[in-house]
């Protein structure tokens, strides 16, 4: 029996409330040092956590299971070692969950930030008498950027961290700035400026 067969690990405990990990533990040849950034970067975009140096968690799940399952193979193709575990909390399971949802707060944060440099953004073109479709298209790209970022933590955000009811209220904030401006530029536009 090997671990790459489909469906093997079906049998994996998945939990909604945390109490289920699959848990990714590697070594990475130290050069290229690419190699490491790669494996962060993968992990990282998954939403996963580290434990320690080389130890990642995700909450268990069908996807998760895939995408680790398919970094750990990756790993060996760079000549690494990597060992893919489901695995239940005996104790600090309260730790495990707060590390999680730090690292999505973080995220939301970040996403805070930006929609406060998106009415930035909008105060400077009303500062600046700016009202064209070219402005608007603009920032309606930036505010789509936004909602695709957004949609990627909530996806990962399984476990509903604090910080997102800010962060749709932020964003939520953004589309009526957006709205507005765009009233602004249809008014403009029809005056014939």
């Amino acid at each position: 029996m090997t671990d790459e067969t489909p469906g093997q690990a079906a049998a994996a405990p998945t939990a909604a409330d945390g109490s289920s990990w699959l848990v990714l533990i590697y070594r990475i040849p130290s050069e290229p040092t690419r190699l490491r950034a790669t494996v962060w970067r993968r992990l990282k975009g998954l939403g996963a956590v580290y434990l320690q140096n080389s130890v990642a968690a995700l909450p268990a799940g069908t996807a998760a299971e895939r995408a680790l399952r398919k970094l750990r193979r990756e790993i060996l193709e760079m000549g690494g070692t990597a060992q893919l575990l489901a695995s239940q909390a005996l104790a600090g399971q309260q730790d495990i969950l707060a590390v999680f949802q730090a690292a999505r707060d973080d995220e939301y944060e970040e996403i805070v930030d930006k929609c406060q440099d998106f009415h930035g953004q909008l105060q400077k073109e009303y500062d600046a008498g700016h009202y064209t479709y070219a402005e608007l298209e603009e920032n309606e790209e930036d505010l789509v950027k936004l909602r695709n970022w957004l949609t990627k933590i909530t996806e990962r955000d399984v476990f509903g961290a604090p910080r997102r009811a800010a962060t749709l209220e932020a964003l939520a904030s953004c589309e009526q700035a957006l709205e507005e401006y765009a009233a602004r530029v249809y008014a403009e536009e029809a005056e014939g400026h």
